[in-house]
């Protein structure tokens, strides 16, 4: 498992292009025994089939980021400007060993063990590209859903919660109309630069003023483009927004709110045309089942020890995974794994450094330890399971 992480680290693929990693996955599922099957383009699932029981669906993604990877690594990607740097390549390889152990052990369990492999979680295209491709058609319905994510924690460490562990996510582009002059001649205009200056400030209103106090949502501007010359006025701007919530309610709201907002600046300032809001990389709201994150917590503390396994907050991250078990109508938990070095972890959160000292995901600089962070992957994946396949 060691040799196919490091395999999978140096070749990373990106959401959707996945063509290789997928043929490595099938591989591998079908040396451990596991009936296999191709769901879409990059899709791959493996069943375990071992008698009567519940039927189990564990997940990983598989997709790698546009980034450049500045570990050092020996093993480090030898794909220019692209790298596992989420630790999917961690997810395969923790749900790969997984699927051995459970193939190895059929006397201790009984039931189906599904083993599914998802593309472009990146991009939020992922899962429900395999649900259009037929996936309900190829695998028995699931009973329980399981997943879990490498994270900057302490290694060795598990984290779970009941309730919302990772927040809905939505990216907006707006797009605002006015009319273009020569610079010097502003009367003969109707800015969109300083329109879309208006709507920016007024949309840090909403979290502040419309939210209800201490309920979680961020409304963040990422981009304002307008122009390219400075004496032209041009005749339109446009702005890419990012939204996260743990709540459905609000998140429509806000969604509405944005486009009040929006619409009302646009009348103020004359907008000879009406906005267009663009929504796109939307990610549903992953909320553990109270019951099922307390069965697989109960097991995970079994396993490693009340010491290793804790009670995480919500993370602003986010994740498409939810969107399978919601297809199928059933419950599922997403727990967190850790990858630090417990020293280097103890020490940057004695010093109040985490932030700054700790590669998050995302960063050229994340680099899980192997050992033992693919052990505790492997094995929490192989507890969840027999929390509900145990004999």
């Amino acid at each position: 498992m060691r040799e196919l992480y490091t395999e999978l680290h140096r070749h990373p693929e990106l959401s959707s292009e996945e063509h290789a990693t997928a043929g490595r996955i099938a591989e591998e599922l079908e040396r451990i025994g596991c009936t296999v099957h191709r769901v879409g383009d990059t899709g791959v699932v493996g069943v375990i089939e071992n008698g009567t029981g519940p039927t189990v669906l564990a997940r990983a993604d598989i997709d790698a980021l546009p980034v450049a990877e500045d570990t050092g690594l020996e093993y480090a990607s030898e794909v220019p400007g692209v790298m596992h740097a989420c630790g999917h390549d961690m997810h395969i390889v923790c749900l790969l060993g997984a699927a051995e152990q459970l193939a190895q052990a059929r006397d201790a369990w009984s039931g189906t063990y599904i083993a599914l492999f998802q593309p472009a979680e990146e991009t939020a295209a992922g899962a429900k590209a395999m649900l259009d491709a037929g996936l309900s058609a190829v695998i028995p319905v699931p009973d329980v859903a399981l997943a879990q994510h490498v994270m900057p924690t302490e290694v060795g460490t598990i984290g779970t919660t009941a309730g919302p562990v990772l927040s809905a996510g939505d990216s907006l582009k707006v797009t605002v109309h006015g009319r273009g002059a020569h610079g010097s001649m502003p009367h003969n205009s109707i800015d969109p630069v300083v329109l879309a200056s208006s709507i920016v400030l007024r949309l840090q209103t909403i979290v502040s003023r419309e939210a209800r106090p201490g309920q979680f949502a961020v409304v963040t501007v990422g981009a304002l483009n307008a122009g390219f010359k400075s004496n032209i006025i041009p005749d339109r701007a446009e702005l890419l927004l990012n939204l996260r919530t743990y709540d459905t309610e609000l998140r429509e709201r806000i969604m509405a709110t944005i486009e009040r907002i929006v619409r009302g600046e646009c009348e103020a300032a004359g907008s000879p045309r009406e906005p267009e809001f663009e929504y796109y990389d939307q990610f549903p709201l992953t909320d553990n089942d109270a019951e099922v994150n307390e069965k697989v917590t109960r097991a995970f503390v079994d396993e490693f020890g009340e010491d290793r396994v804790y009670e995480t907050d919500p993370y602003t991250a986010s994740e498409d995974f939810s969107r399978i078990p919601d297809a199928f109508g059933i419950p599922y938990t997403y727990w967190t794994v850790g990858s630090v070095p417990s020293e280097k972890y103890r020490a940057a959160v004695e010093k109040g450094t985490v932030a700054a000292d700790i590669p998050a995901n995302h960063s050229p600089f994340f680099a899980p330890a192997i050992d033992p962070t693919l052990e505790t992957g492997i094995r929490a994946h192989a507890v969840a399971a027999l929390a509900y396949l145990r004999k």
